[in-house]
């Protein structure tokens, strides 16, 4: 996974630098996704392996499924054809993802969250987390039944533990003390 990412990141930021030089971060970013997703198949990664297909005949295929594709990004997916490396574009997409929320200042945030909550308790939750970290969040959020009750937020490195199950951990390490 690592040496993906290795690999990954010269492509990423070079893309980075095209989408951010246009203008066009927002469709470099969609392009990605679906390329990404693409990659991911294990029917297109059967594709990408068979060494029966040419260079020519792997890129006509991504573009056929890919969808509408700018110039500039037909281009990326020759070279990334050409240099072997169509298999590392999730981690192409995700290293994109991160330069551009660095460039927009937006941070992801994942909430983990014993129940479902109600549209009103996000936009309050995520008002309050925006006016805290001073940057836009990107949330995410899943349902974790573990919790037992409340919530667990991570925003990059930090991770505020409003859970019932959090909370009865803190309580059993104080008792061991």
């Amino acid at each position: 996974m690592a040496e993906n990412v290795t690999i990954a990141r010269p492509y990423a930021d070079a893309a980075f630098e095209l989408a951010r030089g246009a203008g066009a971060l927002g469709p470099w970013s969609e392009a990605l996704d679906r390329l990404a997703a693409l990659a991911a198949d294990p029917d297109m990664r059967a594709c990408i392996s068979d060494p029966n297909l040419s260079a020519d005949q792997l890129v006509k295929l991504v573009l056929d499924v890919a969808g509408t594709l700018s110039a500039e990004q037909q281009n990326f997916v020759r070279i990334l054809v050409d240099n072997e490396r169509l298999q590392v574009l999730p981690e192409i997409r995700d290293l994109f993802v991160a330069l551009k929320n660095e460039h927009e200042g937006v941070l992801e945030a994942e909430i983990a969250s014993a129940f479902p909550l109600d549209d009103a308790t996000l936009v309050s939750l995520k008002s309050d987390l925006e006016a805290r970290f001073k940057a836009k969040l990107n949330i995410q959020v899943h349902i974790d039944p573990a919790l037992i009750g409340g919530v667990r937020i991570a925003v990059g490195d930090e991770v505020i533990d409003a859970s019932v199950r959090g909370k009865l951990a803190n309580m059993a390490a104080a008792l061991k003390n």
